[in-house]
């Protein structure tokens, strides 16, 4: 057609090009926003494999090295970095406690081992410290707490926000920080019927899901924010952990959300299990 007309083949191609670029353009446009509103709602911490995984959600299809390049182009920049802490050596836990998890940190059902841990964050310029409580089935955050001291008041505290049926859980485990030695925990762990287990002394490995959770906290979280006093720590905690266990894809868990993951184990599950 090209020789009948008289027309270069070039000419031809690049007309086509250009009628594609068009179209391309008023997508890229729309792809463009969806990726910055994703990443600036979801506390600006998403790179370009969580964004695709919302983005498939809502039926869009783009890849992540596209993804990658409008982040670039609109200066999107994933906030995890590390925070120096200066440690505070303490006496651990001596008890005689063995490791019942035996790092194993995938569970069948829900509520049925508990680890729990504590990290630390700057709050009017002095150090408080945050506790969690992890649900392994579905790395759900289900307790909480937050203050001044890293002490067993702080554990207790979180232990009390704990929202679900304490007799489903068989085991609960943490390393071997004194705060831990709670006269108020072993009086709930005898009366419920749960097990306790501790990790070998100085082995981070044997308490990973809540080491990893706790990473997560800090670049997601905690050093996105100047708190000006304990009372808007809290407010801000409790923002935080309905936005990881109802919002935020786990890769643990297929990029599903801890919500709905224990939805599908309950849609699956037989009605007496």
């Amino acid at each position: 057609m090209c020789k009948v007309l008289q027309i270069p083949r070039s000419t031809y191609y690049y007309e086509a090009n250009k009628l594609n670029d068009t179209g391309k353009n008023h997508h890229d446009g729309d792809v463009t926003e969806k990726v910055v509103q994703i990443f600036n709602t979801n506390r600006r911490c998403f790179g370009t494999r969580r964004i695709k995984i919302h983005l498939d959600k809502l039926g869009i299809k783009v890849s992540r090295r596209r993804i990658g390049r409008i982040m670039k182009k609109q200066n999107l920049v994933s906030t995890y970095t590390s925070q120096r802490y200066r440690a505070f050596p303490a006496r651990p836990n001596e008890r005689d406690i063995t490791n019942g998890l035996g790092r194993a940190f995938y569970r069948e059902r829900p509520m049925e081992v508990l680890v729990s841990d504590l990290t630390y964050v700057k709050v009017a310029g002095k150090w408080h410290y945050i506790c969690l409580f992890i649900d392994l089935f579905n790395r759900e955050i289900v307790g909480y707490s937050a203050g001044p001291r890293k002490d067993s008041h702080l554990v207790s505290a979180a232990l009390s926000t704990i929202r679900h049926n304490l007799r489903e859980v068989q085991m609960f485990h943490t390393d071997r920080g004194k705060e831990f030695d709670n006269h108020l925990i072993d009086e709930v762990l005898d009366t419920f019927g749960i097990q306790r287990s501790l990790s070998m002394k100085g082995c981070p490995y044997d308490n990973a899901v809540a080491e990893a959770t706790f990473k997560a906290m800090k670049t997601e979280f905690i050093n996105q924010f100047h708190f000006l006093s304990l009372n808007h720590l809290n407010i801000e905690l409790f923002d935080y952990v309905n936005w990881y266990n109802n919002i935020r894809p786990h890769g643990a868990l297929n990029d599903l959300t801890p919500k709905e993951y224990k939805e599908i184990f309950y849609k699956n599950c037989p009605i007496l299990c």
